[in-house]
């Protein structure tokens, strides 16, 4: 049930992104999202259009910056969001060679009655 949206800068090669999209789905089911629950919009921006502070906390990120915002179903603890951040973030480096200061993960939490997976029916309500 997560939907997952990867925003990054124009100029990756299409494996490139693939590869993006496939460490956060693999950090995703081990943190417990079942397998095939594959959701993802990987989006590219030109110069200008992805803001965002290169310092901001003390964090240095260049233009290999990734963000990548996932919503799911609320529920899950903190212990397994951090599990998540470190293995996408270290699985992006893994991967890709992508610096874990360019990986920035956002959370949107909802309620299971706020989706739809087709056929104009809530399958997750209870």
């Amino acid at each position: 049930m997560p939907l997952v949206r990867i925003d990054l800068l124009a100029g990756k090669s299409p494996a490139y992104r693939q590869e993006v999209g496939r460490v956060v789905y693999e950090a995703l089911v081990g943190i417990g999202v079942p397998a095939n629950d594959r959701f993802q919009v990987v989006a590219e921006h030109e110069a200008g259009a992805l803001l965002f502070d290169r310092h901001y906390l003390g964090i240095e990120r260049s233009d290999d910056f990734v963000l990548i915002q996932i919503t799911w179903n609320e529920g899950r603890t903190l212990e397994q969001k951090r599990a998540l951040y470190r293995a996408i973030a270290d699985g992006l480096q893994a991967a890709v060679g992508l610096r874990r200061e360019d990986v920035f993960v956002n959370i949107v939490e909802v309620k299971k009655e706020n989706w739809s997976f087709g056929n104009g029916v809530a399958q997750y309500a209870e």
